[in-house]
């Protein structure tokens, strides 16, 4: 299965178009949070992506609710917005948690506390393709100061479910980034995003 994945498109309506475009050579789409900037935009970013005709799975980021992005893609048919939840595509498990995790600094933020993510992460299948917002701690986390701004409760469930990969942004210092914890490959993608072979 190959897959297209990005995440943090803050408002980048030709960076969505150009998704669009992609997602033809792609089995399956994954939209890794932040679509919008502090809660503005949403509607006018997923309004482009909703010409994805191939299953998109998409989860919300700190930048969006889960709620307000479920409320943007209703009717988009080929859309399915994951948090704490697993669908499956073609034979293959998704799992999806948004939100920013560890809570950020930011009042307007929709995050998770490391023990609220954990317990929404404890139902990841083994072996899904694991996209979250957040990096797992100390893996494609690094921020500005160099500190890492990833989450404990992710690494965990990646070092238990071992996904056959795992996806994630959030962190705009480190878009590109690639790692891996045990067998599981790890990539922030960032807007630009990759095709990835699962």
């Amino acid at each position: 299965m190959k897959l297209l994945a990005f995440s943090d498109l803050h408002r980048d309506i030709g960076r969505a178009r150009e998704h669009v475009e992609r997602s033809s050579e792609a089995d399956v789409v994954i939209a890794a949070g932040d679509f919008a900037s502090i809660h503005k935009g949403l509607e006018e970013t997923i309004d482009p992506l909703r010409a994805i005709t191939v299953p998109t799975v998409l989860v919300p980021g700190n930048n969006e609710t889960e709620d307000a992005l479920r409320e943007a893609c209703e009717g988009w048919e080929s859309a399915t917005v994951l948090h704490g939840q697993a669908a499956t595509i073609d034979g293959i498990d998704f799992f999806g948690l948004g939100a920013g995790v560890p809570v950020t600094p930011w009042d307007w933020s929709f995050d998770l506390e490391e023990s609220q993510a954990a317990e929404r992460l404890s139902g990841c299948p083994d072996g899904a393709v694991l996209v979250v917002h957040s990096p797992p701690k100390g893996h494609c986390d690094v921020s500005g100061d160099g500190s890492h701004l990833g989450s404990q409760a992710i690494l965990d469930a990646i070092d238990a479910k071992r996904p056959s990969v795992a996806v994630c942004g959030h962190i705009h210092e480190s878009w590109g980034m690639e790692s891996e914890i045990g067998p599981t490959p790890v990539y922030n993608l960032g807007p630009s995003g990759r095709l990835i072979e699962v």
